[in-house]
């Protein structure tokens, strides 16, 4: 057995999903690698969907929020007649070579949109016989789902049965695992004690970690500024920048030599970080609150970017385990009234439960009962698989698309090939074909 992570280059979170899962079916002796879904569609596709949506989390969050609703509002436009999902078709062939000669057998989707790549790969290559599964990393089901058709989806919390029901789950095909999987490291606990004298900090004053995500979004100095002017005596106050080099260098001349706050750029302790402090502002998103949830650390959210982050934030918050405020005037004051309220932070505590590791939960899922899988053959001639699917003879094919049978005859035994721009434009002609031959079969079949 070998398994592709299929992720999607928009943000750290999704990868860290990832490397969670392959670090526990790596234990189970199960290989496995990841692989960006937009790189098969093309390199340039995949560096630009990451650069606009970093530059739109970290400058226009809501904007960004505000795509998203539109998309809730407007979900035919993920629908398989869409220019989206078109694009997405592109890279289809690609993902299918990838994963047959890389000998897959089992393929994961933390992301809606490798989700959706990966449905039309088997719906365009049925003889695959692969095992595939959807993991959601937000509290909340993607209207972009709905067009998705896997094997397994792994969900964070009950409550949300009903929306991928809602959507044409089945519910035999949902599996609930608690929580969003993270890196294990996350499940081992240092004493906050302990954690805040590794830090240099002292362990009988509070500490308050501020981190909004990995790329920085949201208005970082003003509310560091608000915050550290009003700290108790002995608090203090980190602030993780990320890849926001930015804010870092704007906190480090606008905020010289303060005594109660520590500013950092990219950091790989989270984890101890968390354990040191006594409340977590951050942005809701799925990664970081989950992360939370594990170290059972009270957050104040700031929806800094709404959209689905809008669900994390609402569910965090129903069960106790959150708060928020609108305005960074308004989330520093609530933070003060967190630190002196120690009853308030303990309730908080107390409302996320001991977890279990959901990256383990979700491999041991996956695992069971995998029946017949393998990984699909390779295919020696594209041109020769298409035409043979489509059921036509080569003298056909020459006369339907103006090709020498003898040129056809070449390029199917390997003596010679067409150019590669040519041969992804014979491939799709092939795919219009054989789509057209399906709907006359249909309709015949009505009358």
């Amino acid at each position: 057995m070998k398994a592709l992570i299929l992720t999607c280059n928009t943000g750290q979170g999704h990868n860290s999903v990832s490397a969670a899962v392959i670090n526990e079916l790596e234990k189970r002796g199960v290989p496995a690698e990841t692989a960006d879904s937009l790189a098969f569609v093309s390199e340039w596709a995949s560096k630009t969907v990451c650069e606009w949506h970093t530059r739109l989390y970290r400058y226009f969050p809501k904007a960004s929020g505000q795509g998203y609703s539109f998309i809730e509002q407007h979900p035919e436009l993920f629908d398989a007649r869409s220019p989206i999902h078109r694009i997405l078709n592109l890279g289809v062939d690609r993902l299918y070579s990838y994963i047959s000669e890389g000998g897959f057998d089992v393929v994961i989707c933390p992301h809606v949109i490798s989700g959706l790549m990966l449905t039309e790969m088997m719906r365009q290559y049925p003889e695959a016989r692969l095992r595939t599964a959807f993991i959601a990393t937000d509290y909340t089901c993607s209207p972009m789902a709905e067009e998705s058709c896997l094997d397994l989806y792994f969900i964070p919390d009950k409550s949300l049965i009903p929306e991928f029901e809602a959507i044409g789950v089945p519910k035999e095909k949902i599996r609930v695992i608690d929580g969003i999987p993270v890196r294990g490291v996350f499940y081992n606990t240092v004493p906050k004690g302990e954690a805040k004298r590794a830090l240099g900090l002292s362990e009988n004053s509070p500490h308050v970690l501020m981190m909004f995500g990995s790329m920085g979004c949201g208005n970082i100095p003003e509310l560091t500024a608000l915050i550290s002017d009003s700290l108790p005596d002995g608090a203090a106050l980190t602030v993780v920048c990320g890849t926001n080099t930015a804010v870092k260098d704007k906190l480090g001349r606008e905020l010289p030599g303060r005594k109660n706050l520590r500013i950092e750029g990219f950091v790989k302790d989270v984890p101890a970080l968390m354990d040191s402090a006594d409340l977590f502002i951050t942005k809701p998103g799925g990664l970081s609150t989950a992360e939370a949830a594990v170290k059972r650390l009270p957050m104040l959210l700031d929806n800094a970017v709404s959209g689905c982050e809008q669900y994390n934030l609402e569910f965090f918050c129903k069960i106790g385990a959150a708060v928020t405020a609108a305005g960074e005037r308004e989330i520093a004051e609530l933070c003060i009234n967190l630190l002196n309220s120690p009853e308030t932070l303990l309730r908080m505590h107390e409302a996320l439960w001991p977890r279990q590791n959901a990256a383990s939960q979700l491999c041991d899922e996956l695992l069971n009962d995998c029946g017949e899988i393998s990984a699909p053959e390779p295919i020696a001639n594209d041109i020769k698989y298409w035409r043979e699917r489509t059921g036509l003879s080569q003298s056909s094919v020459s006369k339907i698309l103006g090709i020498p049978e003898a040129t056809l005859q070449s390029w199917e035994s390997g003596e010679s090939s067409p150019p590669p721009y040519f041969k992804r434009l014979l491939t799709a002609e092939f795919k219009r074909i054989e789509r057209r031959i399906k709907r006359a079969e249909e309709q015949n079949n009505k009358h």
